[in-house]
């Protein structure tokens, strides 16, 4: 019986720990869309709430949330301060179409190469589409995944949880 309550004391730890490192956004580096080197906690939103979204090139319901959110992205900033990262997730094979496709969609959110998927793995993500709200000092909401009108579910969480509401 010793045994087990021992076990069950590290097992219960080593989850404590695996979710409080999970509660915020990491400190990595990662790369801007023009290759220079950068902190992923300097890109968190001092104005308001930060939305990560990890996406690749070759996601399709990443391409479709990312594409729905740009049409109404002027509204949510002016409204909410909301800053949107972009993280593309395309690895050495891929990477380089992320520049041309980013322009030839004239997203206006700002854009991050996670090449080695350190930022993925610090947050435990799996598969793109995945969103990511934070206030800059905890994560407030995961979404995995996107159909078409969930933009519209964010934005109401975001109105709701935003600064300048406050």
């Amino acid at each position: 019986m010793k045994h087990y309550t021992i076990l069950f004391f590290l097992l219960f730890n080593f989850n404590l720990i695996e979710l409080k490192s999970q509660d915020k956004i990491p400190n990595l580096y990662v790369k801007t869309i023009d290759g220079k080197p950068i902190r992923t906690i300097s890109t968190i939103n001092s104005e308001g709430l930060t939305i990560y979204s990890f996406w690749a090139t070759w996601c399709i319901p990443c391409i479709v949330e990312l594409n729905a959110i740009h049409e109404v992205y002027d509204q949510w900033t002016e409204e909410t301060n909301v800053k949107l990262i972009a993280v593309a997730l395309d690895d050495n094979r891929t990477k380089r179409r992320v520049r041309p496709f980013v322009s030839g969609k004239g997203w206006k959110f700002e854009i991050l190469l996670d090449e080695n998927q350190d930022f993925q793995r610090a947050l435990n993500i799996e598969n793109p589409p995945y969103t990511i709200v934070t206030d800059g000092v905890k994560i407030l909401q995961k979404r995995n995944g996107y159909k078409p009108g969930e933009e519209n579910d964010l934005y109401e969480f975001i109105l709701k949880n935003s600064k300048k509401n406050d």
